[in-house]
């Protein structure tokens, strides 16, 4: 993890919930503090499910500001994902309690923000804030999909989190397309033409 200046306050930023045909983009924006050390921050892809959990409780406890942002699938739609993400981000580092200095952005591409930014290409291995963000992230997200999949069992949210596996595209052939599904992204679009033929 590499060091910055320890008297400037960095936030890290992170979305997570580009590539699934349902459900929200989520982005975090934590900053942390530097006297609180956090063992084991990673990229929350390299994290087991478990591990993600008592570090995204970990990292609540003990920054010093953290935020969730999100686009819901309506916006999504209507502006891409791209746009979304960075909207997601964007909110995110404006609900801080605490303004940065400076913001790292996981990426190469940094939301309009009013505060000096950077994109860092896997940033979420590289920078305790931006692996803190996409841990928190991630957990949100999984979570909000894990209660979804109580509204809509048929699809199996619970276990690919709206990603496009096998087994949910089965599910939306079978089952059609709802509220929370992209209507904007291929496999999606694809099944609304289908139907409407």
């Amino acid at each position: 993890m590499s060091q910055t200046d320890a008297s400037q306050i960095i936030a890290g930023v992170d979305e997570v919930g580009r590539g699934p045909l349902a459900g929200p983009v989520v982005a975090a924006a934590v900053i942390l503090d530097s006297t609180k050390p956090i063992e084991g921050l990673a990229d929350s892809k390299k994290l087991s499910e478990k591990r993600r959990e008592e570090l995204a409780l970990e990292i609540k406890a003990k920054a010093l500001a953290w935020c969730l942002g999100r686009a819901e699938v309506e916006e999504i739609d209507h502006i891409n994902i791209l746009q979304a993400s960075l909207l997601a981000m964007r909110r995110a580092v404006e609900g801080l309690q605490l303004e940065p200095d400076l913001v790292l952005v996981d990426g190469n591409r940094c939301p309009d923000i009013s505060y000096p930014a950077q994109a860092i290409i896997k940033g979420d291995s590289k920078v305790a804030e931006i692996s803190a963000a996409s841990i928190l992230a991630k957990v949100a997200r999984d979570n909000e999909m894990v209660q979804l999949h109580q509204q809509y069992p048929q699809y199996g949210l619970d276990g690919h989190k709206g990603y496009p596996t096998k087994k949910h595209i089965e599910a939306l052939r079978e089952h059609g397309v709802t509220a929370i599904h992209r209507r904007s992204f291929g496999p999606v679009k694809k099944l609304l033409v289908v139907d409407y033929a």
